[in-house]
């Protein structure tokens, strides 16, 4: 036979298995019944302590074979035990209590006495439980002087807890279904329409008004409520609840089988504890629509969001800001919008930007303010917020915006936003200063990939150098207005024989205020930053034919003048369009011509490199690839694209005379020119030492500081070739 410690975890599994296994709702005198046994006592019952503490229900009793006490014997028995003066009572106890001889405890009370004589008990072990009510698990033996072994207690110690456990989860199950009785009722009552969406999207239950107004039918779509334009944002907006982003969510769309074709306004809440399943609200607001006051100036038109004007008054009349917390601004740009309205057109884009403005009202705060500055950009005014808060809610935004598809005409555009945060960190701050620092982190994001979001920081060196750029931006726009732009060129020079005429490059200074020239490497990074590249190469193109016609002579005594495009201009219809009309106003001037555009730009851009072909070529213009080797290494692409030049890159010419490994570039180059017959003309051509390597691997032209210095437009008078190849022999 084991001893007692060895047989206690058998006992104790023993015991978890009765009670796990056993449905107390039902079977709660077998579970006793089979724990009875494994305890070695003659009796168990569950005690139920009423509310007025005298009176004892027996929830359950399990009895050995030949026992003389019926339960009704039993409940008077426990009755009266209860509240003798040496037990106290059992609703007094905390701990478990064992009663080894009753008949000591009850000595002054005969009748009771007799009544234990007559059913032989002798010993009770009372084990106190905790509830909604006072549960007391008890034991009896009968006439037996064993002591209660430590391992019977303890697994009526954990049988109790267990009764204790499963009596809370019936207590709790109840509660659960009667609120849910009660939200029914309720919800059945409102007199707006309501419905529980589960997690599949589908109706499981509705109100009376719903089914009224809009013929709800049981595990009906949801989606089938809205126009399939709509259903995106409808989803959209579920989502946010599902996925915790919002407690509760709100969209405004037109319900199909409301006889009003005025929007209504769908508000989902998620239910206490479940994943999934919603409850939705559908608020008409037709009659909100009939009264309200017509959009002033202080709204915008398009998408209902207050203007630029607004959100600034908005921002003066903002509540004091509690201690630690700020006021923040959010500037907000959609990521590549104009492909949006140039493959699917402007409603395509006003739609988008209606989204845009729905999305935005639903993942800010309560007391945020979203407004439409201008375009494709949007502010927000976050008052009263702490920095944790603020970082939150532009993440949210983010990431929210990004996972939003935009469909127009079953075509598909990918939606997302670069977004700047700044924070008014001292109370006279403006809000164009706040927009102004908001701005300039946007425009970080931005460049940063897009799709995201950062923080303006006064001491940011990446801030710094964009606001030396955007000082540079603003020059280039007082230069294109006051033509405080000079025309420099520099010659390109055959290496191999005399040439026709003079072949020059078009370069570019600008003129500063004080009458300093500024070179292009300053000025033109912002200028393709802030997009007022074609504005350059408009101003540049216009002006050199210009200086053509007014010296006609002299340009046809040439035998070409490169232009440098921009990737962005080439990118740009509206220049295109311009730059078609300019060259067909000057057909005594375009055989001249040749444009310039970058490696980089033709592989990245190819289809438009290609309409560029298309346009200049028929004209007798003629096309230079620049840069050539910087940024690809393999030719494949050339064969698609019919290029007269290709401008070797400096970084190949400049060691020439020393490294091999530029000479084979330089050499390969050469070759492939001749096999698809493009000219060849090499950059940063600094001595003669260079031209004459350059002139033995056959490099057909030479361009750099060893051939002639960049000079005044203005100044030319001749257009004879310089004739350096002479120095080559």
């Amino acid at each position: 036979m084991p001893n007692s410690k060895q047989h206690q975890p058998y006992l104790l599994q023993q015991v978890l298995a009765y009670l796990c296994d056993g449905g107390l709702d039902d079977e709660l005198d077998a579970v006793l019944e089979n724990l009875a046994v494994d305890v070695n006592c003659d009796g168990l019952f569950l005690l139920r302590v009423t509310q007025q503490r005298r009176h004892l229900v027996v929830e359950a009793m399990s009895q050995t074979q030949g026992a003389k006490l019926s339960r009704k014997d039993a409940e008077r028995l426990l009755t009266r035990l209860a509240n003798h003066r040496r037990l106290h009572s059992y609703a007094s106890l905390k701990t478990p209590c064992i009663v080894d001889d009753l008949n000591t405890i009850i000595d002054d009370d005969l009748a009771i006495q007799s009544q234990l004589d007559a059913v032989q008990i002798r010993s009770a072990l009372l084990m106190p439980i905790s509830g909604i009510d006072t549960y007391i698990l008890g034991a009896y033996r009968y006439d037996c002087d064993e002591p209660w072994h430590e391992d019977k207690i303890e697994a009526l110690r954990l049988a109790s807890h267990l009764v204790a456990f499963k009596q809370e989860l019936i207590r709790q199950r109840s509660i659960v279904s009667n609120n849910e009785l009660v939200c029914a009722e309720h919800l059945y009552r409102l007199p707006m329409p309501c419905a529980h969406i589960d997690i599949d999207n589908k109706v499981v239950r509705f109100n009376v008004s719903a089914e009224e107004t809009l013929h709800l039918q049981a595990m009906q779509e949801v989606l089938t409520l809205v126009n399939r334009r709509d259903e995106a944002l409808l989803l959209d907006t579920m989502q946010l609840v599902r996925g915790q982003v919002l407690e509760q969510a709100s969209c405004e769309l037109v319900i199909k089988p409301s006889p009003s074709p005025a929007p209504s306004r769908l508000t989902f809440l998620s239910l206490s504890g479940e994943e999934g399943p919603l409850l939705m609200f559908i608020e008409p607001i037709e009659e909100q629509l009939a009264t309200a006051p017509p959009i002033s100036l202080h709204f915008d038109g398009l998408t209902g969001l207050p203007n630029r004007s607004y959100f600034e008054a908005l921002y003066t009349q903002a509540k004091p800001n509690r201690q630690g917390r700020s006021t923040f601004v959010a500037f907000i740009n959609l990521d590549r919008f104009q492909i949006v309205n140039n493959v699917s057109g402007h409603k395509a884009g006003d739609r988008l930007l209606c989204e845009v403005a729905a999305r935005l009202g639903q993942l800010v705060r309560k007391d945020d303010v979203v407004a439409r500055l201008s375009g494709d950009e949007f502010g927000i005014l976050m008052p009263d917020i702490d920095m944790a808060i603020a970082q939150q809610v532009a993440q949210r935004i983010c990431h929210a915006l990004s996972e939003h598809e935009f469909v127009w005409n079953e075509r598909k555009h990918s939606v997302s936003i670069s977004l700047g945060l700044a924070r008014c960190d001292v109370p006279e701050e403006s809000i164009s200063e706040l927009l102004r620092s908001a701005s300039a982190a946007c425009r970080i994001a931005k460049e940063k990939g897009r799709n995201g979001w950062y923080l303006y920081q006064a001491d940011d060196p990446t801030l710094d150098r964009l606001n030396t750029d955007m000082s540079a931006s603003v020059d280039i726009i007082g230069a294109l207005s006051k033509d405080q732009f000079e025309l420099y060129f520099q010659p390109i020079e055959p290496l191999m024989k005399e040439s026709e005429g003079l072949h020059l490059e078009i370069l570019l200074r600008m003129i500063s205020d004080d009458g300093e020239l500024i070179a292009p490497g300053i000025f033109l990074p912002a200028a393709e930053r802030f997009n007022l590249a074609s504005k350059v190469d408009k101003w540049v193109i216009d002006h050199l034919l210009r200086w053509g016609a007014e010296h006609l002579s002299l340009w046809q005594a040439m035998s070409m003048i490169s232009v440098n495009l921009s990737a962005l201009s080439i990118g740009d219809k509206e220049f295109i369009d311009w730059l078609e009309m300019r060259l067909l106003g000057e057909p005594e001037l375009v055989g001249k011509l040749c444009f310039e555009i970058t490696e980089t730009a033709a592989v990245s851009q190819l289809d438009h490199a290609t309409e560029l072909i298309n346009l200049i070529k028929p004209m007798g213009c003629k096309l230079a690839l620049d840069d050539f080797g910087s940024g690809f290494s393999s030719f494949a692409y050339l064969k698609l694209l019919d290029v007269d030049f290709v401008k070797i890159d400096g970084q190949f010419v400049q060691n020439l005379c020393e490294d091999k490994a530029d000479q084979a570039i330089v050499n390969a180059i050469v070759q492939l020119g001749r096999d698809m017959e493009f000219e060849i003309i090499a950059e940063f051509v600094e001595s003669v030492a260079v031209g004459r390597h350059l002139k033995e691997l056959g490099v057909d032209y030479g361009q750099g500081y060893g051939i002639a210095k960049p000079s005044s437009l203005n100044g030319l008078t001749s257009g004879n070739s310089l004739a350096w190849y002479q120095q080559l022999s």
